[in-house]
């Protein structure tokens, strides 16, 4: 598809931004822009547009496309200097029937994104992209511009503060 459109083919443009919207907007909101992530997604589908020309051959379109919307979110967060807000909204909770379930669900994941929250930046993106975006690790490392053992190794250390944060509770090894 990417072929077509460095040919001209404009419309097909328009079929990557419809199959790649929704995921580039779970990680505008994802890693902070909050009420700003339809202008961001929206910017960096204008400068990808602008940079198909240096797209690599043969290369994923989506991690590429995630890692423009990672630098236009940053950008958007510093600009309004709300970094206290980041990871704030997260995906909608999956449907519960039992309400003592859900309760005790909705509390898991408060405790989780409150400790999510607490560590330090380089550590919740990484988690973000991961656990959130559940983008596996070679898609993490390009969408934050690490190579791949920093995406593993900063893992690992965040996901030991989060075991230390939340002692009595289940984090994944």
């Amino acid at each position: 598809m990417v072929a077509r459109v460095r040919g001209g083919e404009s419309a097909a443009y328009g079929e990557l931004v419809d199959r790649h919207a929704s995921v580039a907007k779970r990680t505008a909101v994802f890693l902070g822009a909050g009420a700003d992530a339809d202008d961001v997604v929206q910017e960096a589908f204008v400068k990808a547009f602008r940079a198909l020309g240096g797209f690599r051959e043969g290369a994923a379109f989506r991690p590429w496309l995630l890692r423009i919307v990672a630098n236009e979110t940053r950008n958007a967060v510093r600009a309004r200097g709300r970094r206290a807000r980041r990871e704030e909204l997260a995906a909608p909770l999956d449907v519960v029937l039992d309400p003592a379930d859900a309760a005790v669900t909705l509390e898991r994941r408060t405790e989780l994104l409150a400790a999510v929250r607490t560590l330090p930046e380089q550590m919740r993106l990484v988690v973000t992209c991961r656990y959130l975006l559940d983008l596996d690790e070679q898609e993490t490392a390009v969408v934050l511009g690490w190579p791949r053992g920093t995406v593993k190794s900063r893992l690992h250390r965040a996901l030991g503060r989060l075991r230390d944060a939340l002692p009595d509770k289940e984090v994944q090894r």
